[in-house]
């Protein structure tokens, strides 16, 4: 609208004054041609103020709006109910001014007050009071034809204060005006200058690490934080490359490869990341930080426009860490000896052969017994736990078949599920491949299957399948247990299904955290330390591998293990590496005086998480 786009906008006290005025002109009318039609009729200023009907019932219109309308269209716009006023009194006066009963006294002070109605006019815009001139001019003119003659000598007065009042009254709002646009503008430029200052306070009052770079890995933003943990200057750090700022190592020291650079891999991936690294500040401090880099996408592009960094300083939290882990491992260690003492006396006394004891008392000692074996396995677990936390848990990884090594744990684990009248099969590829290890022993039977080579330590594969597969047995009641080897050219795929009850959704994004346990009543009634799938989890990441779930309730679950496979021509050059290290292992223990080798063996895991 014309209204909206050039008007200017004042203060509310001038469309008050500009109401106040226009009510005082149109109320003039009104009361002068009541008063002439009564009391005046004999009197001189009847002559004087000579108003007509036209005149009297333009300035009731106009007075009836003011008093009504005017204050209902003010309340959602005031310029625009000021200028619907105003524009009825310019009508008013310019009926009256130029109105040929009016006398030349009464036309002189209409004539003012138009030029004052039309100054007014001028706060509207230009548009506005230049168009109501020339209309007002315009139709002057149209009703003597274009007549220069016949023309009063009152008009060119009224063309004259006419042209004085728009020039007047534009120079003066225009001195004064702000028009909408600008007072938007304005209002905008407020806003972000204020969003720009809270991003700001609220970036520099954050902890953790803010660093903000585009796509070519330069930094635009980096807040004191940042700044101080990589020992490089605000103004320094901006516009380098992310990678010289942010000199990044994994906990054991070892350098960053191009696949895991999480820079690149955020502009490549489009997704969010987040690691545990060790950063190496400028002054040579090694902080270890927790690192999450998520890219920054604008709505209407399919590419990042950049990325942002936050790191915390994690330090603290990791040495509270190691002293938990520290003391966890120090007390299940010493505690293990006397707990395996008391579990020795306890089966030398259940043994006929060296003690008599009467029935009630051998079932009290059982029940100890069965205890004591629950403690020692808890103290196992948790030493066992917290080596593999802090990086300490043994490992002698070698190359292994897992055809053959799975159709032997199988064939080891089948009496457990025989105990509890459950069926045991182990199935290689598709279904049709399947060997039911219930029946009769894997090896009579002659399969011709893939070879699935991994490099892993066998006795700790083995601890991992043997924990799913008890946890299978606990939790199956009825039905089977099928544990599969699938693969590709890349991935070697072990997984264990059961047809037990199931685990909730809620529980599995839990289920491989530490002392974690699903609660629910069989859980309670069987028991359990909560550290078993922990160590799966963390032996499985001992060789870049990774485990997961997928079950339903009532419908079973299936717990997959995934390990990268190695080609033949990798095999090939590992074990020619291992034979070629025989030699020297050989001389170097002849040389040596013959002693007992030392090994630590770990029970398998106890129930599921």
């Amino acid at each position: 609208m014309v209204i909206d786009d050039n008007t200017y906008q004042f203060p509310k006290r001038w469309y008050q004054a500009v109401w106040f005025f226009v009510v005082v002109c149109n109320l003039w009318f009104v009361v002068m041609f009541s008063l002439e039609q009564s009391v005046l009729q004999s009197s001189h200023f009847q002559h004087i103020f000579t108003i007509d009907l036209n005149t009297f019932m333009v300035a009731g219109v106009a007075l009836l709006y003011l008093a009504s309308s005017h204050w209902l269209l003010a309340k959602r716009n005031m310029s625009l109910a000021s200028f619907i006023g105003t524009l009825l009194t310019a009508f008013v006066l310019y009926i009256a001014a130029l109105n040929p009963v009016t006398t030349s006294l009464a036309s002189y002070v209409y004539i003012v007050l138009w030029g004052v109605t039309l100054w007014l006019l001028g706060m509207y815009g230009s548009t506005i009071t230049v168009g109501l001139a020339i209309l007002a001019v315009m139709s002057q003119l149209v009703t003597r034809n274009f007549v220069v003659a016949d023309i009063p000598l009152i008009f060119w007065e009224f063309l004259g204060v006419t042209i004085l009042s728009v020039a007047a009254g534009l120079l003066f709002w225009r001195s004064k005006q702000q028009t909408t646009h600008d007072q938007e503008l304005d209002k905008l430029s407020d806003m972000l200058q204020t969003n720009r200052q809270q991003s700001e306070i609220l970036i520099q009052s954050i902890l953790d690490g803010i660093i903000v770079f585009n796509k070519n890995g330069k930094i635009t933003l980096i807040n004191p934080a940042a700044a101080q943990m990589t020992g490089w200057k605000i103004s320094e750090a901006a516009g380098v490359d992310t990678q010289l700022v942010l000199n990044l190592t994994h906990d054991d020291g070892s350098a960053i490869t191009p696949e895991e650079d999480p820079f690149a891999l955020v502009f490549t991936q489009k997704q969010h990341s987040n690691q545990a690294l060790v950063l190496n500040s400028r002054e040579g401090q090694k902080i270890a930080i927790s690192l999450s880099v998520s890219p920054i996408i604008v709505a209407d592009q399919a590419q990042p426009t950049g990325a942002i960094a936050v790191m915390r300083d994690i330090s603290e939290e990791r040495a509270a860490e190691k002293q938990r882990a520290e003391f966890i491992s120090t007390a299940s260690h010493e505690m293990r000896t006397p707990v395996a003492a008391i579990e020795g006396y306890l089966a030398l006394a259940l043994n006929d052969k060296v003690s008599t004891i009467d029935s009630r008392a051998r079932s009290y000692l059982q029940k100890a017994h069965s205890s004591t074996e629950h403690l020692g396995k808890l103290f196992q677990d948790l030493l066992t736990s917290s080596k593999a936390e802090d990086g300490r848990l043994s490992s002698h990884p070698a190359v292994v078949e897992m055809g053959a090594f799975m159709q032997q744990t199988t064939d080891d684990l089948k009496f457990a599920a025989e105990k509890k009248g459950l069926l045991a099969e182990f199935v290689i590829g598709g279904a049709d491949d399947t060997i039911d290890a219930t029946t009769k022993d894997a090896s009579e039977q002659h399969l011709v299957k893939p070879l699935y080579y991994v490099y892993a330590d066998p006795d700790r594969m083995r601890e991992v399948i043997t924990n799913l597969f008890d946890n299978a047995c606990k939790y199956t009641d009825s039905g089977k247990i099928s544990v599969g080897l699938t693969g590709n050219m890349e991935v070697v795929q072990l997984y264990i299904r059961d047809t037990g009850a199931g685990i909730p959704a809620d529980d599995i994004p839990h289920l491989f955290q530490k002392f974690y346990r699903v609660d629910n009543s069989a859980t309670r009634t069987i028991g359990g330390t909560g550290l078993g799938l922990f160590i799966c989890r963390k032996i499985v990441e001992l060789y870049h591998g990774r485990i997961w779930v997928e079950s339903a309730v009532g419908q079973g679950s299936t717990f997959f293990i995934n390990l990268p496979r190695l080609s033949a021509q990798r095999v090939a050059e590992l074990q020619a590496g291992n034979a070629a290290q025989v030699p020297i292992a050989a001389a170097a223990v002849a040389e040596s005086q013959p002693s007992q080798p030392s090994a630590v063996s770990i029970p398998s895991p106890s129930a599921r998480s």
